[in-house]
């Protein structure tokens, strides 16, 4: 028979038996659920029944309306539950049940008579003897049928238990039974496989194994009539064949080997071929990579962890040829060779003399190799022997034919640098070479063009400051004109109206000063297209006085506007006691210190503390410093921006910011001969620190300077081109008791004083405007000496301190006074000119 045919009949017999497994199982799991049903009504009964005994005793004790009721309903659910119990098999069973049902109905008409006896017991008193006899007798009747009741219900639970038992066992002799038909199918299923199956595919496998060793005269000898069977003859077959056509086994060797031998050339020359394409990659990516560096040093680096990583080697660096010292300089070490390099003495920046190394020939620009440096005697491949280096290969580092370094790498093996990887060794040379050179080549190419934008720049920036200083010479006149008037009534009021109230007095003293500023402002502005100005009339001054005023002038920036938007600057002051005088332009110091609080300001955007110190610092052998230093607790600087903070135009402030407040202030201090120092970090705040000489002791106690005396009157005739200047000198000499004509432009005013003249009405002096238009200030000097030679000329001028400095001085001219015009200035000038007459 066929083995698929016994697999076919043993697979039917397999699924009959699971078949009949199954049935089996099913009936005794139906079974056991129906003896599970009855033994749980069983049990619900004897509950019911014990659950009617506690209550009849309850109401025989008590007779409640409650314990009757549920009583009643105990009962009527026991009657219930007796009819629709499941059918019992056994007759004991059935019995049971009915007799249950029969004690049932009696106790519930016993129950009935016990409660009508107990209402007649309460309605007849004369009877009360004989009806509680019967209420006793009654309730033990009740009492003697319940119990026997339980009796029956505990008789039909343990039926009902001792069935679910049986069916539980008959249910596991069937799994016993089942079971060791199961094992003994598997059994013979096992011996079955073994005797037609395995037994002969094992002499199959030994047969083939016999075979396949050169044993061609071996038969299997099996001889079934089944699938083996026939496999095995085939098998037989087919070694016959082979025997009859193979050829012989010397033959074949010798075949074998012939090819064996053929293989391995190839296989050597594949893997000649794959090393040099690896190298010639290596050697690609590493020309790329240095390609897009355009810094040596990185170069290197890439050079030597490519070969550390790819090649690999135990130990590289990078030399660079000094020829002047005639020694190498190591400039690049691989990260895996540093620890090697410091056992060397080889760390970055170590020297290595070439003549007492024997790298003489490396430096004319051959490739040196060393099979076994422990073989030569020079120092240098004696040191590289000692940690445990063997082979080394020295490859020259050539541009334009001259050598300027020298790539070097060793291994830990002697004669492990083939021909191949020295060759690839040379040519990676000439790349890094090639790309050192275009290296420095563009680094040169750089310098000069950035020589030449810094130029550029130079000269553009330089273009722009003599622009704006052009622009600024005319704005500074229209300027000047502006705040004539301001000065002259300012100036007048705080002399001569001696009411005025103290509040009013301080208001006024800080227009003063505001001016002043701003005439200093305007001043200098031509500073950023000039070179420097003539030296400033330094005077002495109180460094406490000028910061509590800057702190007036500035206290609506860093108190009332911060405060309308919700932000609190704290201000924090410490200012020396007996801080001696420093000496320089109060103006101009005003200014700078406006700029640093504004700009202190600007850095707390969410508030924080703006603090203005003074102290005097003195060292051991050095002069008195007069320090005023302003800070802040705002977002700081970085290094980059606190280098160019102090250059013209640079701001970190976007549209808002100009870029010449911290100029001026660099400005000032270059012109005072003082120092400027800036403490800053990002989110730490700043601090700028300026430090003045002090003045020496008791210069700054000098006595206060005289009020200028009032010239007597004089007939004054006052030339100017605008109205609000003209009355402003008009009503402040006619204040001092002068005589004044006024003229609008001029000619006006050339025709006004040639009418007095010829009128014989001389004037004693003539105050004249310089930039007018049509006839200006000279013209009418120069008309006014050709007429009257004696007469004293004083011009008024927006251009007057740069006129003094351009050394323009006007012809015909006594006196030149610039605007915005001072009160005592002005008193001077008159006593100079009058006392020359």
């Amino acid at each position: 028979m066929k083995i698929v045919t016994r697999f076919k009949l043993a697979q039917l017999f397999c699924v009959v038996l699971v078949a009949i497994i199954v049935a089996v199982l099913f009936s005794t799991s139906m079974t056991m659920q129906r003896e599970l049903a009855k033994n749980k009504a069983a049990a619900d009964i004897l509950q019911a029944v014990t659950s009617l005994r506690y209550l009849s005793i309850e109401y025989a004790l008590h007779h409640g309306a409650r314990t009757r009721s549920q009583w009643q309903l105990r009962s009527e659910s026991l009657s219930t539950g007796l009819l629709a119990t499941p059918a019992f098999s056994t007759g004991e069973e059935r019995a049971l049940l009915r007799e249950l049902q029969g004690d049932l109905s009696r106790v519930g008409d016993l129950f009935r008579l016990f409660v009508a006896n107990h209402r007649e017991l309460g309605q007849d008193p004369q009877r009360r003897e004989v009806l509680g006899e019967l209420e006793s007798r009654l309730s033990g009747q009740i009492m003697g049928k319940v119990q026997g009741m339980i009796s029956d219900a505990m008789r039909l639970s343990e039926l009902s238990r001792q069935g679910v038992l049986d069916a539980q066992q008959r249910a596991n002799v069937a799994v016993m039974l089942f079971g060791g038909l199961i094992i003994a199918l598997v059994a013979g299923l096992i011996y079955f496989t073994m005797n037609s199956v395995t037994g002969p595919l094992e002499k199959l496998r030994q047969g083939t194994l016999i075979v396949g060793a050169g044993k061609l005269d071996f038969t299997l000898g099996v001889h079934t009539k089944n699938e083996i069977g026939d496999l095995a003859r085939a098998f037989d077959g087919m070694t016959e064949k082979l025997r009859r056509t193979t050829v012989s086994r010397d033959e074949l060797a010798h075949t074998n080997g012939a090819l064996e031998t053929q293989i391995a050339e190839r296989q050597l020359a594949e893997r000649k071929v794959h090393e040099q394409l690896e190298r010639l990659n290596l050697l690609q990516q590493i020309t790329r990579s240095i390609g897009e560096r355009q810094d040596l040093r990185s170069i290197f680096q890439v050079v030597v962890r490519s070969l550390e990583d790819q090649l690999p080697i135990d130990f590289s660096c990078i030399c660079l040829y000094q020829p002047s010292q005639h020694a190498l300089q190591v400039t690049c070490v691989g990260v895996r060779s540093e620890a090697l390099a410091q056992s060397f003495m080889m760390g970055e920046q170590a020297h290595i003399p070439i003549d007492e190394n024997g790298l003489s020939s490396c430096v004319r620009g051959k490739l040196v190799y060393e099979a076994d440096i422990a073989e030569v005697a020079f120092p240098f491949p004696q040191r590289l022997a000692q940690g445990g280096l063997r082979a080394l290969v020295m490859a020259p580092l050539l541009a334009e034919n001259t050598v300027f370094g020298i790539l070097i790498v060793a291994r830990r093996a002697a004669h492990s640098f083939t021909s191949g990887e020295c060759e690839f060794l040379s040519q990676l040379s000439e790349h890094v070479a090639l790309a050192a050179n275009q290296v420095q080549l563009y680094g040169a190419l750089q310098r000069a063009y950035d020589d030449l934008r810094q130029t550029q720049q130079s000269v553009m920036q330089q273009e722009r400051l003599r622009a704006l200083g052009q622009m600024a010479s005319g704005i500074a006149h229209d300027i000047n004109n502006a705040i004539s008037p301001v000065a002259l009534y300012t100036e007048s009021l705080l002399e001569t109206e001696t009411n005025l109230s103290p509040q009013g007095r301080h208001c006024l003293e800080v227009i003063e000063r505001a001016i002043d500023d701003v005439a200093a402002t305007v001043a200098r502005m031509r500073e950023f297209y000039r070179q420097r100005e003539p030296q400033l009339t330094l005077s002495p001054i109180d460094a406490n006085l000028v910061v509590q005023q800057v702190l007036d002038l500035t206290r609506a920036r860093w108190s009332d506007m911060p405060q309308q938007r919700g932000i609190v600057i704290t201000l924090r002051t410490q200012l020396a006691h007996e801080l001696p005088m420093l000496p320089g332009s109060v103006g101009e110091l005003r200014e700078a210190l406006t700029n640093l609080v504004f700009n202190a300001v600007d850095a707390m955007p969410e508030g924080g503390t703006l603090s203005v110190r003074t102290s005097c610092a003195s060292a051991a052998g050095e002069a008195r410093q007069v320090w005023i230093e302003v800070g802040d607790t705002g977002i700081g600087m970085d290094e980059n921006t606190r280098r160019r903070c102090l250059e013209p135009f640079f701001t970190t402030k976007g549209e808002r910011g100009t870029g010449l407040g911290l100029a001026m202030v660099y400005g000032m201090m270059e012109r005072h001969g003082a120092s400027i120092d800036i403490v800053t970090a990002p989110g730490q705040g700043t601090a700028v620190r300026l430090a003045f000489p002090a003045c020496a002791v008791g210069e700054g106690e000098q006595a206060p300077e005289a009020a200028h005396a009032v010239p007597p009157r004089l007939r004054i005739l006052v030339v100017d081109d605008d109205p609000m200047v003209l009355k402003s000198l008009r009503d402040i000499l006619e204040i001092d008791g002068h005589e004044v004509v006024s003229a609008d432009g001029g000619q006006a005013g050339i025709d006004c004083f040639l009418a007095a003249h010829d009128r014989l009405e001389h004037f004693a002096v003539v105050i004249t405007d310089l930039g007018m238009p049509h006839v200006d200030g000279r013209k009418v000097a120069s008309a006014v000496r050709q007429c009257s030679p004696a007469t004293p000329i004083i011009m008024l001028t927006g251009w007057g301190q740069r006129l003094a400095a351009d050394s323009d001085y006007p012809e015909h001219v006594d006196c030149v006074l610039g605007k915005p015009p001072r009160l005592k200035e002005l008193r001077r000038a008159l006593n100079a000119v009058m006392s020359t007459v």
